[in-house]
Protein backbone atom coordinates (compact mmCIF):
# COMPACT_ATOMS: atom_id res chain seq x y z
CA UNK A 1 0.00 0.00 0.00
CA UNK A 2 0.84 3.28 -0.87
CA UNK A 3 0.88 6.64 1.98
CA UNK A 4 -1.91 7.60 0.54
CA UNK A 5 -4.15 4.27 0.60
CA UNK A 6 -2.53 3.38 3.79
CA UNK A 7 -4.85 6.28 4.89
CA UNK A 8 -7.85 5.19 3.47
CA UNK A 9 -6.84 1.70 5.05
CA UNK A 10 -6.91 2.86 8.63
CA UNK A 11 -10.21 5.10 7.85
CA UNK A 12 -11.93 1.71 6.82
CA UNK A 13 -10.55 0.00 9.44
CA UNK A 14 -12.03 2.49 12.01
CA UNK A 15 -15.30 2.44 9.67
CA UNK A 16 -15.29 -1.50 9.72
CA UNK A 17 -14.32 -1.69 13.67
CA UNK A 18 -17.01 0.86 14.54
CA UNK A 19 -18.74 -3.06 15.35
CA UNK A 20 -16.45 -3.00 18.69
CA UNK A 21 -16.75 1.35 19.35
CA UNK A 22 -20.14 0.86 19.56
CA UNK A 23 -19.75 -1.94 22.19
CA UNK A 24 -16.73 -0.19 23.75
CA UNK A 25 -18.03 3.49 23.96
CA UNK A 26 -21.77 3.33 23.36
CA UNK A 27 -22.37 3.43 27.13
CA UNK A 28 -20.16 6.30 27.25
CA UNK A 29 -22.01 8.40 24.54
CA UNK A 30 -25.04 7.31 26.11
CA UNK A 31 -24.41 9.09 29.41
CA UNK A 32 -23.27 12.34 27.23
CA UNK A 33 -26.67 12.12 26.10
CA UNK A 34 -29.12 10.85 28.32
CA UNK A 35 -32.61 10.70 26.44
CA UNK A 36 -31.22 11.92 23.06
CA UNK A 37 -34.03 9.70 21.47
CA UNK A 38 -37.06 12.02 22.11
CA UNK A 39 -39.54 9.01 21.83
CA UNK A 40 -38.30 7.93 24.83
CA UNK A 41 -40.66 10.52 26.64
CA UNK A 42 -37.94 10.97 29.69
CA UNK A 43 -38.37 14.82 30.98
CA UNK A 44 -35.72 17.75 30.65
CA UNK A 45 -33.67 15.23 27.40
CA UNK A 46 -31.80 17.50 25.00
CA UNK A 47 -33.26 17.22 21.79
CA UNK A 48 -30.94 15.45 19.28
CA UNK A 49 -30.28 19.40 17.95
CA UNK A 50 -28.97 20.42 20.92
CA UNK A 51 -27.22 17.20 21.92
CA UNK A 52 -25.55 16.61 18.79
CA UNK A 53 -22.72 19.36 19.03
CA UNK A 54 -21.93 18.02 22.30
CA UNK A 55 -21.25 14.81 20.34
CA UNK A 56 -18.97 16.95 18.00
CA UNK A 57 -17.09 17.97 20.39
CA UNK A 58 -16.86 14.99 22.60
CA UNK A 59 -15.54 12.93 19.51
CA UNK A 60 -13.14 15.88 18.66
CA UNK A 61 -11.64 15.31 21.60
CA UNK A 62 -11.17 11.51 21.37
CA UNK A 63 -9.54 11.52 17.61
CA UNK A 64 -7.37 14.10 19.03
CA UNK A 65 -5.82 11.94 21.56
CA UNK A 66 -5.62 8.91 18.86
CA UNK A 67 -3.82 11.55 16.45
CA UNK A 68 -1.36 12.82 19.56
CA UNK A 69 -0.77 8.93 20.19
CA UNK A 70 -0.34 8.36 16.67
CA UNK A 71 2.29 11.24 16.58
CA UNK A 72 4.64 9.68 19.50
CA UNK A 73 3.93 6.08 18.45
CA UNK A 74 5.51 6.86 14.61
CA UNK A 75 8.08 8.88 16.54
CA UNK A 76 9.39 5.84 18.60
CA UNK A 77 9.53 4.41 15.38
CA UNK A 78 11.13 6.68 13.53
CA UNK A 79 13.78 6.91 16.44
CA UNK A 80 13.95 2.89 16.32
CA UNK A 81 14.88 2.40 12.87
CA UNK A 82 17.28 5.27 12.73
CA UNK A 83 19.44 4.44 15.62
CA UNK A 84 19.84 1.13 13.99
CA UNK A 85 19.10 1.37 10.75
CA UNK A 86 18.41 -2.05 10.30
CA UNK A 87 16.45 -3.12 7.51
CA UNK A 88 15.56 -6.03 9.63
CA UNK A 89 13.85 -3.68 12.21
CA UNK A 90 11.95 -2.58 9.79
CA UNK A 91 10.41 -5.42 8.63
CA UNK A 92 9.59 -5.93 12.36
CA UNK A 93 7.60 -3.30 12.65
CA UNK A 94 5.41 -4.08 9.94
CA UNK A 95 5.17 -7.85 10.65
CA UNK A 96 4.31 -6.90 14.26
CA UNK A 97 1.57 -4.68 12.71
CA UNK A 98 -0.06 -7.46 10.25
CA UNK A 99 -0.03 -10.00 13.92
CA UNK A 100 -1.53 -7.20 15.57
CA UNK A 101 -4.64 -6.59 12.26
CA UNK A 102 -5.05 -9.90 12.31
CA UNK A 103 -5.80 -10.58 15.91
CA UNK A 104 -7.94 -7.87 15.30
CA UNK A 105 -10.30 -9.02 12.98
CA UNK A 106 -10.39 -12.39 14.54
CA UNK A 107 -11.41 -10.03 17.88
CA UNK A 108 -14.08 -8.57 15.85
CA UNK A 109 -15.34 -11.85 14.19
CA UNK A 110 -15.76 -13.39 17.62
CA UNK A 111 -13.21 -16.71 16.86
CA UNK A 112 -10.68 -15.29 18.92
CA UNK A 113 -10.60 -12.91 22.05
CA UNK A 114 -7.32 -12.72 22.65
CA UNK A 115 -7.32 -8.98 22.16
CA UNK A 116 -9.67 -8.67 25.28
CA UNK A 117 -6.77 -9.68 27.58
CA UNK A 118 -4.81 -6.28 25.99
CA UNK A 119 -7.98 -4.30 27.20
CA UNK A 120 -8.00 -5.74 30.56
CA UNK A 121 -4.20 -5.19 31.02
CA UNK A 122 -4.83 -1.48 29.93
CA UNK A 123 -7.48 -1.25 32.41
CA UNK A 124 -5.77 -2.30 34.81
CA UNK A 125 -2.58 -0.24 34.55
CA UNK A 126 -3.91 3.10 32.04
CA UNK A 127 -7.82 3.42 33.02
CA UNK A 128 -8.01 2.87 36.74
CA UNK A 129 -5.71 6.25 36.73
CA UNK A 130 -7.65 7.89 33.71
CA UNK A 131 -11.23 7.30 34.72
CA UNK A 132 -11.16 9.61 37.85
CA UNK A 133 -10.16 12.29 35.54
CA UNK A 134 -12.98 11.56 33.21
CA UNK A 135 -16.00 11.24 36.25
CA UNK A 136 -14.86 14.85 37.09
CA UNK A 137 -16.16 16.30 33.50
CA UNK A 138 -19.22 14.83 34.12
CA UNK A 139 -22.36 15.11 34.09
CA UNK A 140 -21.46 16.99 30.58
CA UNK A 141 -22.83 20.48 30.50
CA UNK A 142 -20.95 22.46 27.98
CA UNK A 143 -19.04 22.19 24.99
CA UNK A 144 -15.42 22.13 26.78
CA UNK A 145 -16.73 19.59 29.42
CA UNK A 146 -17.74 17.37 26.04
CA UNK A 147 -14.39 18.11 24.49
CA UNK A 148 -12.32 17.52 27.64
CA UNK A 149 -14.20 14.05 28.37
CA UNK A 150 -13.49 13.29 24.84
CA UNK A 151 -9.72 13.56 24.91
CA UNK A 152 -9.46 11.33 28.06
CA UNK A 153 -11.32 8.73 26.92
CA UNK A 154 -9.31 8.86 23.86
CA UNK A 155 -7.30 6.62 26.22
CA UNK A 156 -9.64 4.27 27.12
CA UNK A 157 -8.47 0.27 27.08
CA UNK A 158 -9.42 -0.69 23.43
CA UNK A 159 -7.92 -3.68 21.14
CA UNK A 160 -8.90 -1.53 18.32
CA UNK A 161 -7.02 1.34 19.07
CA UNK A 162 -4.12 -0.73 20.28
CA UNK A 163 -3.92 -2.36 16.99
CA UNK A 164 -3.85 0.22 15.10
CA UNK A 165 -1.45 2.49 17.18
CA UNK A 166 1.00 -0.91 16.75
CA UNK A 167 0.30 -0.25 13.04
CA UNK A 168 1.58 3.63 13.12
CA UNK A 169 4.80 2.07 14.80
CA UNK A 170 5.58 0.83 11.23
CA UNK A 171 5.30 4.10 9.56
CA UNK A 172 8.35 5.04 11.05
CA UNK A 173 7.50 9.10 11.21
CA UNK A 174 5.64 10.94 13.65
CA UNK A 175 3.82 13.13 10.66
CA UNK A 176 2.53 9.77 9.18
CA UNK A 177 1.56 8.19 12.65
CA UNK A 178 -0.68 11.04 13.06
CA UNK A 179 -2.10 10.79 10.56
CA UNK A 180 -3.03 7.50 9.97
CA UNK A 181 -4.73 7.80 13.54
CA UNK A 182 -6.57 10.49 12.66
CA UNK A 183 -7.51 8.98 9.39
CA UNK A 184 -8.76 6.10 11.78
CA UNK A 185 -10.26 8.04 14.49
CA UNK A 186 -12.54 9.62 11.65
CA UNK A 187 -13.36 5.89 10.67
CA UNK A 188 -14.72 5.52 13.84
CA UNK A 189 -16.54 8.67 13.76
CA UNK A 190 -19.93 7.27 11.70
CA UNK A 191 -20.79 4.67 13.94
CA UNK A 192 -20.60 6.99 17.09
CA UNK A 193 -22.18 9.95 16.10
CA UNK A 194 -25.24 7.62 14.78
CA UNK A 195 -24.89 5.58 18.55
CA UNK A 196 -25.62 9.50 20.27
CA UNK A 197 -29.10 9.73 17.71
CA UNK A 198 -29.99 5.71 16.96
CA UNK A 199 -28.30 4.28 20.25
CA UNK A 200 -30.79 1.03 20.54
CA UNK A 201 -31.32 0.24 16.80
CA UNK A 202 -27.86 0.31 15.84
CA UNK A 203 -26.72 -1.37 18.82
CA UNK A 204 -28.76 -4.18 17.95
CA UNK A 205 -28.00 -4.21 14.19
CA UNK A 206 -24.26 -4.02 14.59
CA UNK A 207 -24.04 -6.75 17.55
CA UNK A 208 -25.52 -9.40 14.66
CA UNK A 209 -23.11 -12.34 14.06
CA UNK A 210 -22.89 -11.86 10.52
CA UNK A 211 -22.14 -7.78 10.74
CA UNK A 212 -19.29 -8.51 13.02
CA UNK A 213 -18.21 -11.44 10.82
CA UNK A 214 -17.45 -9.43 7.64
CA UNK A 215 -16.41 -6.55 9.58
CA UNK A 216 -14.00 -9.12 10.41
CA UNK A 217 -12.87 -10.79 7.69
CA UNK A 218 -12.31 -7.47 5.70
CA UNK A 219 -9.84 -6.59 8.62
CA UNK A 220 -8.10 -9.71 8.44
CA UNK A 221 -7.86 -8.95 4.34
CA UNK A 222 -6.44 -5.67 5.01
CA UNK A 223 -3.96 -8.27 7.58
CA UNK A 224 -3.07 -10.49 4.47
CA UNK A 225 -2.34 -7.13 2.27
CA UNK A 226 0.68 -5.86 5.23
CA UNK A 227 1.59 -9.51 5.39
CA UNK A 228 1.80 -9.33 1.24
CA UNK A 229 3.67 -6.14 1.91
CA UNK A 230 6.75 -7.79 3.92
CA UNK A 231 6.88 -10.89 2.11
Amino acid sequence: MTVDTTYIAAFMVGLLGGVHCVAMCGGIVGALCVGINPQNGMAGEKSIRQAFPYLLFYNAGRISSYTLAGILMGGIGWLGTHLFTLYAIQQTLQVIAAVFMLALGLYIAGWWRGLLRIEQWGGKVVWKRLQPLGQRFMPVTTYRQALALGLVWGWLPCGLVYSVVIWTISTQSPLQGGLLMLSFGLGTLPNLLLMGVFASGLNQFIQQPWVRRVAGILIMLFAGVMFYRVL
